[in-house]
């Protein structure tokens, strides 16, 4: 049964990485990865001095950092609240509808959203009918884009991650929620000194795995999401890999890139391991 994992990491995961030596080459299809010309960091030179690049760098760790230290907790309260519901009927219909997005593709997610908060939407629609006055671009306002970017983002997924954090309330002992009880603790006292206490260890590692995802905004989501009008704030690593590379045939300037997102990413597991390894959560 571990044979298939095996192989899908092998095929699908690192033998791709032979790949890479192409951000330290002039790659062109004819000369093939091998023949391609060697140019050592001049890529990445060519990467960090562009204004552009730094742009798209500072974007997509702004809309990285947002996506984790905002839509982080929601998940965790979900499976908290869900967690005090004592009707089991009440309980899986909710379960039901906040883990259904998840299961939408984000072209459909988008097409949601956009018609939603475009200027003749349902948004705008109520706001002019309750409180009058014009409709308001919300999708081409760089504040509200991205706040609409984060907010689809956390109803689309918060549900589904919701479920590591359900499976960890399982293991907490009942007879620990019937102590605090009989000591004076309301349903608030118990959250806080028993349920997130039973959490921490999962939380630890959920928040280690989501800071090696900082660089990896999203591709599906950003692209459905995105106009010209706010490519200052929605022009992220992997919308620039797809025009630049796949379109524009810079193989080796967006290889660099990719690796420059995964040294990052790399980096920042080994540190927030390092600190949750000084209260003994760490990873590894």
């Amino acid at each position: 049964m571990f044979l298939p994992v095996v192989a899908f990491y092998l095929i699908f995961k690192y033998t791709p990485m032979f790949g890479l030596i192409i951000a330290f080459k002039n790659y062109t299809f004819y000369e093939g990865i091998l023949g391609s010309q060697w140019v050592g960091l001049d890529n990445f030179d060519n990467l960090f001095t562009q204004a552009q690049s730094v742009q798209i760098i500072r974007n997509t760790l702004m809309l990285s950092v947002l996506t984790v230290f905002v839509g982080f907790p929601f998940p965790i309260l979900l499976a908290i609240l869900l967690n005090e519901v004592r009707r089991a009927w009440f309980k899986r219909m909710i379960q039901t509808l906040v883990y259904l997005p998840h299961f939408f593709s984000w072209v459909v997610v988008g097409g949601i959203v956009v018609t939603l908060f475009s200027q003749s939407g349902i948004v705008n629609g109520l706001s002019t009918r309750l409180f009058g006055g014009e409709p308001f671009a919300y999708l081409y306002s760089e504040w509200a884009w991205i706040s609409i970017f984060l907010g689809s983002g956390i109803w689309k997924e918060a549900g589904f991650s919701a479920i590591i954090y359900l499976a960890a309330l399982t293991v907490i002992e009942p007879s620990l929620y019937e102590a605090a009880s009989i000591d004076g603790a309301g349903k608030w006292r118990q959250m806080w000194h028993v349920t997130l206490p039973g959490l921490s260890s999962t939380i630890v590692v959920m928040l280690i795995l989501a800071m090696g995802r900082v660089m990896e905004v999203g591709f599906d989501q950003v692209y459905v999401l995105q106009n010209p009008i706010v490519s200052n704030v929605s022009e992220v690593i992997s919308t620039f890999i797809y025009t630049a590379g796949l379109q524009g045939g810079q193989f080796s300037l967006t290889a660099a890139l990719g690796l420059f997102e995964s040294l990052v990413g790399f980096v920042l597991v080994v540190l927030t391991n390092a600190v949750a390894k000084r209260f003994n959560k760490q990873l590894w």
